[in-house]
């Protein structure tokens, strides 16, 4: 009768270890997704200097940005750059399109960053200088906005998944006894 106690107990004990390794996996994710959108951001900022300043083509701005940076998203605009380089008839659109889509489901950026992020090259490389800063900036704009959310909640929301984590653990071991 003690070894089955003794067993209840270890898998109460896993059980609340379990959940609250989600709940602070969670937390992290959250946090990882808030550091990869001011990733981007920087780099998005970076290709406007790029094509503005330096007059470099896209896949110059690509190529440069991309080797500046570190990361999913440093890979990103480089494949970009070695796409565009080995352009085959193929419009800007679709090769951002296709790289955005490659990127990682295990990464931290939801489906709407993504979705947001591959509408970001629907109006680049076949417009004027004007219409690409203006397409850069309205991007910038939104993503602004999610980072300042993220931001304002970020605390919250981190200290929500943990908690929620643990109590859920101790709520499935009181459940299980």
């Amino acid at each position: 009768m003690t070894v089955g106690i003794c067993f209840k107990c270890i898998g109460c004990l896993l059980i609340i270890a379990g959940s609250s390794g989600w709940g602070c996996w969670m937390a992290g994710n959250y946090r990882s997704r808030l550091c990869l959108l001011e990733q981007l951001r920087q780099m998005v900022l970076m290709l406007k200097g790029q094509i503005l300043y330096a007059n470099a083509p896209l896949q110059e701005g690509f190529e440069a940005v991309g080797q500046r940076t570190e990361g999913i998203l440093s890979d990103l605009f480089s494949q970009v750059a070695k796409r565009i380089d080995q352009q085959q008839g193929e419009p800007f659109c679709q090769i951002w399109k296709e790289e955005v889509g490659h990127l990682d489901e295990s990464s931290s950026f939801s489906l709407a960053d993504r979705q947001s992020l591959a509408a970001l090259g629907e109006h680049l490389g076949f417009m004027d200088k004007n219409m690409q800063e203006k397409n850069l900036l309205l991007y910038l704009e939104e993503l602004d906005l999610v980072i300042e959310d993220l931001r304002k909640h970020k605390q919250e929301r981190c200290r929500l998944y943990i908690s929620l984590g643990i109590m859920g653990g101790l709520f499935l071991a009181v459940l299980l006894l």
